[in-house]
């Protein structure tokens, strides 16, 4: 058989070439009817249904009308919205006013206008899943030079996603007794969550105790100057996260967490090995410059190994794009969640992502939109976000060298769209790099008192919290291991209220 008819043999006949767009063209008559003969009709839906969800034109302009003149509180009816639609249009044997006519001598019951309302809005849902699905096998068949296939794969991801979140029509206001409900079902998980958090414990249960663990939807920003920690800290935090992950069976048979949870890392900075030797040096306490060396014993290596099969149980999941942009990191969470399961993402860092590309925009504003975009996406799969972040250099030209919410590069929209605010800083790497070069130094032992005074701690400062109070968070850093833990000395306090 020939190329010819080949193609032929494999053509669609009948019904499947000219298959037409799923409308309801009588529903779409009897809403408009409702709404024309009770304007109350309209509020029934027009907080999910708007003029481009009609399959016919003439319907659009029509809702559109009468929405607008609605709004205005005007009286929309055939009269008065007849003189805003052209006159010359026939519908049939009809006129456009003769028309309005018979949609309101034909109306349903108002009550039936919501029904018809969701008629309306799901078929114009499947005639964009058809426009996409379209669009897909077209761009795929012409392949554009401008569009490799895995950017085709995340633009249509993004496509159905955004329909998925625009397709919704459960928005809007709801009862205070709904909300009093969600608050009570909130504080019974964290009764029965394990340390009694209304949030996803970090592990650290100095920290746990000032935030009541990780909330749910919220931009979490962790900060800091190089060297302080901040990745140490973010990846100890990930891993204590997924290391405790225990799944509850729901009554519809998916999975959810009961302690712990399924974590995304986002590492723009480090490639998934290092990432993975930093987690392993944390864990098993051989040094991560020993494990790069290849310097270890054998009983080291065994530890090693021994982890490297606990590790592979472990829901931690590592993304090492460089340079992703807002829209892609969406795009992967998404995918995640929906295959894997998602309670919480890390991103390590802000200022290494991009936002949409547009030209002409400054930094500022892009890191504005990635700011907005991730606070956006943690509401939208409802799991924390953290979210590290670089420091401005002015905290070294102060004396003080404890960060401040005005240190942060770009700190506007950072500061404004994250719901908690944390520093690291140890005060041990500055004083440091104060040693007195001579041990004879009259200065010397001041510096060595200074210096065994603020050995392995570290402060993590709580900045900003819109759901508690602000402080610092005293903890116990091991540098060797790049390990952040509770201080084990009770001479310490946990934290300082301010």
């Amino acid at each position: 058989m020939n190329d010819a008819s080949r193609k032929l043999n494999s053509m669609p006949t009948g019904d499947a070439m000219y298959r037409e767009a799923p409308s309801n063209i009588e529903a779409e008559q009897a809403l408009l009817g409702a709404i024309l003969v009770n304007n109350d009709a309209y509020y029934r839906v027009s907080d999910f249904l708007k003029g481009p969800h009609f399959q016919e034109a003439l319907h659009r302009k029509i809702y559109d009308v009468a929405a607008d003149i609605i709004r205005m509180g005007k009286t929309a009816n055939p009269v008065t919205i007849k003189t805003f639609l052209p006159s010359d249009q026939k519908v049939g044997e009809m006129t456009v006013a003769q028309y309005l006519a018979r949609l309101a001598s034909e109306a349903v019951s108002i009550i039936n206008a919501e029904d018809y309302g969701r008629a309306i809005y799901d078929l114009a849902l499947r005639r964009a899943l058809i426009q996409i699905g379209e669009d897909m096998v077209n761009i795929a068949y012409d392949a554009p030079l401008d569009m490799p296939p895995q950017a085709q794969i995340e633009d249509t991801e993004r496509r159905l996603f955004d329909l998925a979140e625009n397709g919704r029509y459960d928005g809007g206001f709801q009862s205070f007794n709904d909300a009093v409900a969600l608050a009570v079902d909130m504080a019974g998980a964290a009764f029965e969550r394990d340390g009694h958090l209304s949030g996803i414990s970090t592990g650290i249960h100095s920290l746990d105790s000032k935030m009541g663990g990780l909330q749910r939807s919220d931009l979490i920003v962790l900060a800091g100057r190089p060297g302080m920690g901040k990745t140490s800290l973010a990846t100890n935090i990930a891993w204590n996260i997924a290391a405790s992950y225990e799944p509850e069976v729901m009554p519809d048979g998916s999975f959810k967490a009961k302690n712990g949870g399924v974590v995304g890392f986002y590492s723009l900075e480090m490639s998934s090995e290092q990432l993975a030797t930093r987690i392993m040096s944390e864990q098993t306490e051989v040094s991560s410059s020993k494990i790069r060396r290849g310097d270890i014993t054998e009983h080291e290596f065994e530890k090693l190994v021994g982890f490297s099969q606990t590790m592979q149980k472990v829901p931690l999941f590592i993304d090492q794009t460089g340079g992703i942009s807002i829209a892609q990191l969406s795009a992967r969470a998404r995918r995640l969640k929906r295959q894997r399961g998602l309670d919480c993402l890390v991103v390590d860092y802000i200022q290494l992502m991009t936002g949409s590309g547009k030209s002409g925009e400054n930094r500022v504003q892009e890191i504005t939109q990635i700011t907005t975009g991730l606070k956006a996406l943690g509401k939208e799969l409802n799991v924390p976000i953290i979210a590290l972040s670089q420091l401005s250099r002015q905290v070294e030209s102060r004396d003080d060298k404890r960060p401040q919410l005005s240190d942060l590069r770009e700190s506007g929209s950072i500061e404004q769209d994250a719901d908690v605010v944390m520093f690291v800083f140890r005060e041990e790497y500055y004083v440091q790099n104060l040693e007195p070069r001579d041990q004879a130094d009259p200065k010397y032992p001041e510096w060595e008192a200074q210096m065994e005074k603020v050995r392995g701690t570290a402060d993590v400062i709580i900045a900003k919290q819109r759901h508690g109070p602000t402080g610092t968070v005293k903890l116990a850093f091991q540098a060797q291991f790049t390990r952040f833990a509770d201080l084990a000395d009770p001479s310490f306090t946990p934290y300082e209220e301010t």
